[in-house]
Parts: C-alpha cells; structure tokens; sequence
C-alpha cells in the first residue's frame, strides 16, 4: 500500500491549465482499481491519494504520467507501507 504526497511546487500557478488531464489521470487511476482515496493537502498545499494493488515501479510511472507531476506544478512523494494491522473493513488491505 501507499500513500503519495502531491505538494505544490512554484509553478503552482500553472495549475489551471493541467487541471483536467490532472482529474483525467485521477479518474484512470480510480477506475483501474488503484487508487482508493483522493483528496486535497490542507491548506492549499497540494494534493495526497492512497493506492493498492501496484508495485513501486508500476506506482513511479503511473505517477510520472500525471500532468502535474510531468509539468513540475507538484513534486511527488511515494511512501510504501506495509500493513500488518486493520480495522475490519479495510480488512482487504492486508493481504
């Protein structure tokens, strides 16, 4: 599982203009099974989305590929976690 940080960089301004290959990116990675959660760094300092059933590699590229990332308006983080613990509805994250 993982977690990735999407903090603003200072080309935040050119954000409007990659908005929606950015939502675009956002919705592929929903509908492919990857994504679980998507939402906004608090307060306006980017965004965060947690991710599953990916490798590393395959998380690096798929990143690599968002329009905001390629276009230097965010800088990426990937935080790999390895759950050994989960409250019982996420209970599928474990295996």
């Amino acid at each position: 599982m993982f977690v990735v940080l999407l903090r603003f960089s200072e080309n935040k301004a050119k954000a409007p203009q990659f908005m929606e290959g950015h939502k675009a990116w956002i919705q592929r990675g929903m509908e492919d099974g990857v994504f679980l959660l998507v939402g906004s760094l608090q307060p306006n300092a980017g965004g965060a989305l947690l991710a599953h059933a990916t490798t590393l590699p395959a998380l690096q590229a798929r990143v690599n590929e968002d329009p905001f990332v390629a276009e230097n308006v965010v800088g990426a983080e990937i935080l790999e976690i390895t759950p050994n613990r989960a409250e019982e509805r996420l209970g599928f994250l474990l295996g």
